[in-house]
């Protein structure tokens, strides 16, 4: 079964707020759908963290070397694509297109087996698993609505982040986390981002010690991102210290990028994101390589139902991987998947055990956030 063609569409009109918030527009691209077509008429289809612009210029890049490749082999035909582009930057818009390219491989490898990917990646740990609502931050007199409202929809677990959270005062952040908490009591998970990848973000260990020791206080399952993404010695010292487990890496491409911090134990908890760093086969390694350092693997899910579905495949094939990030209020995310997402009495996601991705896409929400740019076949609508 040979790659035919390589297609991708970016998404437009519903692109939503969060990380450079007063640049982003719902106009704007961010996020890009890639399809792969094959010979034998099997689709798979894929997501990209980059807008199209970005995605398209690599794909004519890599047009060469996946044309006509065997497309049951994602782990292969990847490696072959980062292997003859290296000059060209590891862990640019290459390798997010890359990661959208392998991302719809494994959907087509499952669809060719009969299996879902979790197996296809050594088997499956569990069904069903906890998302957590993924919230921006607002003032502390309206952070309550908010998580109430996700709360009341069934999420047992909500992480807020951004915001003024950090860009202001100390008296700003602890009462943010306060509201939050108080609000949805203490039988459900809050998580908190700063944000440090935020562009210019003008906070450093001592902050991030004092904040780290605040949340504690309010029982903060995880504290994400509180230090620029290239302060290796701040976050290791940071995690020593601090009475929380502390997570980032979302800006880490390629198992390469990781291995210092994992060596140097840089994080409680690692986050890649499999629509940037390489795809599920890139990530899978990443896992591996956490796992031999102690470290949990949590997916970072700032994406698509693409990215989604994805990460719960991946969830399902690591036994400590029992949460998933989930963007609540995204079209991308609800609108995408034909018939949405439903949370279960616990509040679980369940993981989908058809072939492949075992995603089908709603036609009408592909043509209206792509422009009408992207045709599927009647196996993935």
């Amino acid at each position: 079964m040979k790659i035919r063609q390589v297609r991708a569409a970016g998404l437009r009109g519903a692109t939503p707020e969060g990380g450079w918030a007063n640049e982003i527009r719902p106009e704007d691209c961010v996020h890009t759908l890639v399809v792969v077509d094959t010979d034998e008429g099997l689709t798979g289809i894929g997501s990209v963290f980059s807008n199209d612009d970005l995605v398209k210029a690599a794909l004519k890049t890599l047009e060469p070397y996946y044309l006509g490749e065997n497309a049951l082999e994602p782990e292969r035909v990847s490696e072959k694509l980062h292997q003859n582009t290296f000059w060209l930057g590891r862990g640019g818009s290459i390798t997010h297109a890359i990661s959208g390219i392998d991302i719809a491989l494994w959907d087509i490898l499952g669809q060719a087996t009969g299996q879902p990917i979790g197996r296809l990646l050594g088997g499956r740990y569990r069904e069903r698993v906890r998302p957590y609502a993924s919230l921006l931050m607002t003032e502390p007199e309206r952070m309550a609505d908010p998580v109430l409202a996700v709360q009341a929809l069934g999420f047992r677990a909500i992480k807020i982040g951004w915001g003024p959270f950090g860009r202001r005062d100390a008296a700003t952040d602890e009462a943010i986390v306060c509201a939050a908490r108080a609000a949805i009591g203490s039988d459900c998970l809050l998580m908190v981002d700063a944000g440090g990848s935020d562009a210019f973000w003008g906070q450093g260990y001592k902050w991030a010690l004092r904040t780290a020791h605040m949340l504690a206080d309010y029982d903060v399952y995880w504290f994400e991102e509180p230090l620029k993404p290239d302060a290796l010695a701040d976050f290791i010292a940071l995690r020593r210290a601090a009475g929380l487990p502390i997570s980032g890496g979302e800006v880490l491409t390629r198992r390469q990028a990781f291995q210092p911090w994992l060596e140097a134990g840089a994080f409680d908890i690692i986050q890649p994101d499999v629509t940037k760093v390489g795809g599920i086969s890139e990530e899978r390694r990443i896992a591996w390589m956490a796992q031999e350092h102690g470290v949990r693997f949590i997916p970072h899910g700032w994406n698509t139902a693409v990215g989604l579905a994805a990460d719960l495949q991946l969830a399902s094939a690591f036994p400590d991987t029992d949460l998933v990030e989930f963007i609540f209020g995204s079209p991308y995310i609800d609108h995408l998947a034909d018939g949405g997402w439903r949370l279960d009495a616990d509040g679980m996601l369940p993981i989908p055990d058809a072939p492949g991705l075992g995603l089908r896409l709603d036609p009408d929400a592909v043509h209206r956030y792509t422009g009408g740019q992207l045709q599927l076949p009647a196996a993935q609508i």
